[in-house]
């Protein structure tokens, strides 16, 4: 006689009845809720909902303001609307933070004026490179969905009953002949997990490059646009020399 099979057997079979007693349980907690019908089951797939009866966000949009080569950072200014501060980053070349993009906080900690922060990019800008254009088609983004989550409106509201959906999203950016700097990087999409390419620079040394990638963002009304930065490299980034070409 074999035990193993017989105890496996058993197991299997306390399996499906607790599989059972729990979907009985269900059935029965949700006994008076309507059924659910064939719209609704697939407006995950093909609808999304309005987080804001009116839309009034815009997309946020980030620039390149320039590197500093001595510092090893790259200075991004993200707008996040006419009358709004905008955030200014610093997105790092080489080190240990390679490839992050980190808001300085410290222009922020006793300021919260536009105005002076707006001056501060203006004379902060004189003092840096810019790095060479490249056009962007001769880069390939690739994206893939790493996880996907839906987030539920409150109820009584004009969508309650769809979900919003929430990706966290990689962006994987390679030269298109194969040869030549690459990155990736995660971010948070909302609505659909939609991204494009929108610019890109080859940094001094063309052993690294920049990308700038528009994807929705920013989950309000029908969804708006955000950018990120992501850094291609090949390898260490040669920085150390600020004199090099």
């Amino acid at each position: 006689m074999n035990r193993d099979a017989k105890t496996q057997s058993a197991l299997i079979a306390l399996a499906r009845s607790r599989r059972m007693q729990r979907a009985l349980s269900h059935a029965y907690l949700h006994r008076n809720a309507p059924m659910p019908t064939l719209r609704s089951s697939l407006s995950y797939m093909t609808q999304t909902a309005c987080v804001t009866q009116d839309a009034t966000a815009i997309a946020h949009r980030m620039t390149l303001l320039g590197i500093a080569r001595n510092e090893g950072v790259a200075y991004v200014v993200e707008e996040i609307g006419a009358n709004e501060t905008p955030i200014v980053y610093r997105l790092w070349l080489r080190g240990p933070r390679q490839g992050y993009l980190v808001p300085m906080h410290s222009w922020y900690e006793h300021c919260d004026d536009a105005s002076e922060i707006r001056a501060k990019i203006a004379a902060l800008a004189p003092r840096l490179e810019m790095p060479v254009t490249t056009p962007h088609e001769a880069w390939m983004l690739s994206t893939r969905i790493v996880q996907r989550r839906a987030l539920r409106l409150a109820t009584g509201t004009a969508c309650g009953d769809l979900p919003i959906r929430k990706f966290a999203l990689q962006l994987a950016i390679e030269p298109v002949n194969g040869n030549g700097p690459s990155g990736k990087t995660t971010v948070t999409a909302f609505l659909r997990p939609q991204a494009q390419l929108v610019e890109a620079w080859v940094l001094p040394g063309g052993e690294a490059a920049i990308a700038r990638v528009s994807f929705t963002g920013i989950p309000s009304g029908v969804g708006f646009d955000k950018e990120t930065m992501v850094l291609l490299t090949q390898g260490l980034y040669g920085l150390d020399d600020p004199d090099a070409v």
